[in-house]
């Protein structure tokens, strides 16, 4: 089996994976990065691999209205050993190392334009995947399991809880 570190790091390529769309949800998923890993989980590290959907999307404690693209938000999670693959809507962000650390963070992409370079530090912290963009002090973006579920919470911005749609690697988008 490979291990996380023997796989070079993933990027989104140039405008996004998949064909251009005017919904980036719908995108198909390149394939999973970390297939084939057998690296387990580091201590502490929550385990968010799968495909999730939205299920619920609120923006201050009320529900984003329906018909927003935020409800149909997918994303692929993978995890082997310290590392995390991020996949949704265009963007490939691959953690190499969630040690707290912009070296071993994304630098990659921001998903809403494709071309505005992002670094992104990662850690696991108390049973959560906590995310620091540099730059953006105080900005937090956190991923944890409540039960089946996994929440996502961007900030300030929105609170989304989403539903395993499948625990394996897979390479599509299952709308």
């Amino acid at each position: 089996m490979t291990s996380a570190r023997e796989i070079p790091v993933a990027r989104t390529p140039p405008g996004g994976y998949g064909e251009p769309n005017p919904d980036r949800y719908a995108r198909v998923m390149p394939d999973p990065i970390l297939a084939g890993c057998s690296d387990p989980l580091v201590d502490g590290a929550p385990d968010l691999r799968g495909s999730w959907r939205a299920v619920d999307v609120r923006v201050n404690g009320d529900p984003m209205p329906p018909g927003e693209p935020m409800w149909r938000h997918v994303e692929r999670i993978e995890q082997a050993g310290s590392r995390v693959v991020v996949t949704s809507g265009g963007i490939v962000h691959d953690f190499l190392s969630c040690d707290g650390t912009d070296e071993n963070g994304v630098h990659d992409v921001m998903a809403s334009d494709f071309t505005t370079p992002v670094v992104v530090a990662a850690s696991y912290e108390a049973g959560v995947l906590v995310l620091r963009p540099s730059g953006l002090p105080g900005i937090e973006v956190r991923r944890w399991r409540e039960g089946d579920q996994m929440v996502w919470e961007y900030s300030t911005a929105f609170t989304m809880r989403l539903e395993c749609v499948d625990e394996g690697d897979t390479s599509t988008d299952p709308h």
